[in-house]
């Protein structure tokens, strides 16, 4: 069984560029990219696919191949919407041109290339999945093809299929590996292709020639609805402050993208407090400030959004982190004897410096015990620290201190959220739906092409989609070197929010009056049908940084 709206949804024809609409178009090469750091080194890693030229599809005659062709395609890593219609558009080129073409979904993610786990694709299968959420077509996975016995496996299977190509759907690390891939193959003689496409809703994949990462216009919508409702329940009530974690480890495009499009009372961006050197006892004092000024003027109620990576940016809990993942590395089975919180403490005191002992007294016990834990690198994580849970008891124990002391009568009732997994798989927006077709489709042009190491894009987003531009960047010019668990490793650097770029500047423009006032926006649920006004806008982002 299926819904209503699903049932009627799979009838959406997704937008395309012109120069892809009629089939009537050549592709332009243009000039060669190098990476814009670390050029000696990555040129070495990647001697057979570095130096390409830039590609571009335009109106013309065509000049691409119209040879029945072979291709693979996996999804991996993390949800997003519009993964189907990757897939889709993927299909429906390789099949316009030649509709004796193959597709063959590998299953499960990059674990299913290398161990040869697929499925031919058909037009009844790929037809349930069309505008759908989700990546349940074939699934995804998180393992990396980089091992060499990894890499040689793939060659193996790709061999025994004939496969001409192979389409890598997912985030930075994922066309990494693309890249990677791309150069053994064709180092070895191998005449399959890789190609990537650009996925993630934490939105940290994009940069010059890539303006946005799918799924996050659709997925910042899903949170803004809720956030939007959250908001009105707030000043319905007037008696609650939610504390709303969002998605983003690494970068807080998602919470600033759902501060632009709900306008709540405080947000918290992690790159601007490492940017500020702000500590952790800066952040509960602002929050403090702000809710004691909201309950001067009658308001006991407000909406604080915090990205969910923001411990890793605040500049004294760095600190602490380090010297604990020291200290248990020399006494581990030490602190595991102790049984007390109390005694844990003395024995922390004795070992951390003066301000890391402050700090690590000051959290709740529950946060204590979670930096307690190490993962399987001998690092204490952080990815288990409930972030919006630990501001609001460290607010809670100032109100109660300032309360004593008769500094406020401030009347603080918290309630937390965290919202994740209900963006990744959410029917993708009208946006969302023409981006990743065209992406898809674009990525069987390549194919056809024979070209190896690239990632495909889609530019002019914010315009309508018939003035969409469709081309792709050869990986290696998004490249960079990074160390990554101790190991100097090639990886596309990802984004991460401008603190001189035109959304953070325009946030933060408005943010003081955001904070006491009641300036709350409904955005309500994404909607597929009416107006392009309400249907095909993209991210107040995305309009921002193309000055739209």
């Amino acid at each position: 069984m299926i819904s209503a709206l699903e049932k009627v949804r799979k009838s959406y024809q997704p937008k395309l560029p012109k120069a892809l609409q009629s089939g009537k178009f050549k592709i332009e090469m243009g000039s060669v990219v190098e990476p814009q750091t670390d050029k000696e080194v990555i040129a070495e890693l990647f001697k057979h696919t570095v130096g390409q030229p830039m590609v571009t599809f335009a109106e013309g005659e065509c000049n691409l191949s119209t040879t029945a062709l072979k291709v693979g395609v996996v999804l991996s890593g993390g949800q997003a919407p519009g993964g189907h219609n990757v897939i889709a558009g993927l299909y429906d080129a390789l099949k316009s041109a030649n509709k004796d073409s193959k597709v063959y979904g590998f299953l499960k993610g990059p674990g299913g290339v290398i161990k040869g786990n697929y499925k031919e694709l058909t037009d009844e299968f790929v037809d349930q999945y069309r505008n759908t959420g989700g990546f349940d077509m074939i699934m995804s996975g998180r393992d990396k093809i980089e091992k060499p016995e990894d890499l040689a496996a793939c060659k193996k299977n790709f061999e025994d299929m004939g496969l001409n190509g192979l389409v890598i759907i997912g985030g930075d690390d994922s066309n990494t590996n693309a890249a990677m891939l791309a150069e053994y193959l064709k180092s070895a003689g191998s005449k399959t292709v890789v190609i990537g496409v650009p996925k993630t809703i934490d939105g940290d994949m994009k940069n010059e020639y890539i303006e946005a990462s799918f799924g996050f216009d659709t997925a910042t919508k899903t949170y803004s609805e809720l956030i939007g409702n959250i908001c009105r329940d707030a000043s319905s009530a007037v008696k609650y402050w939610h504390f709303v974690r969002l998605m983003g480890r690494a970068a807080s495009h998602v919470t600033l993208e759902c501060a632009l499009q709900t306008h709540p009372n405080i947000t918290l961006i992690s790159e601007e407090v490492r940017a500020k050197g702000t500590t952790l006892e800066q952040i509960v004092d602002y929050i403090v400030d702000v809710v004691v000024k909201r309950s001067a003027a009658g308001k006991n109620y407000g909406i604080l959004l915090v990205p969910e990576g923001l411990p890793e940016f605040i500049s004294d809990i760095k600190v602490l982190i380090d010297e604990l993942s020291n200290i248990l590395g020399e006494h581990e089975e030490y602190v595991k004897s102790l049984t007390t919180r109390e005694d844990r403490l003395q024995f922390f005191s004795s070992k951390l410096t003066p301000g890391s002992t402050k700090v690590y007294a000051s959290l709740p016990a529950d946060i204590q015990e979670v930096l307690l834990g190490r993962d399987s690198h001998g690092n204490v994580t952080l990815s288990q620290v409930e972030t919006e849970r630990l501001l609001i008891d460290m607010v809670k124990d100032r109100i109660r201190e300032m309360k004593s002391e008769v500094k406020t009568d401030a009347k603080f009732n918290p309630l937390s959220h965290f919202m994740g997994y209900e963006g990744r798989c959410a029917a993708p927006s009208n946006f969302d739906a023409d981006y990743c077709y065209s992406l898809g489709y674009t990525a069987g042009q390549m194919v056809r092409a024979n070209l190896t190491g690239y990632t495909v894009m889609v530019q002019n987003t914010t315009l309508t989609s018939d003035k969409w531009v469709a081309g792709a960047v050869p990986v290696t010019a998004m490249l960079n070197i990074e160390v990554r668990k101790g190991k100097a490793k090639p990886v596309i650097k990802k984004a991460l929010v401008e603190l001189e770029g035109e959304p953070f500047k325009h946030f933060a423009s408005n943010r003081d009056e955001w904070a006491l006032n009641d300036c709350y926006v409904y955005p309500g649920p994404i909607q597929y049908f009416g107006p392009a006004e309400v249907c095909d806008q993209p991210t107040i982002t995305l309009a921002l940084e193309q000055k739209k």
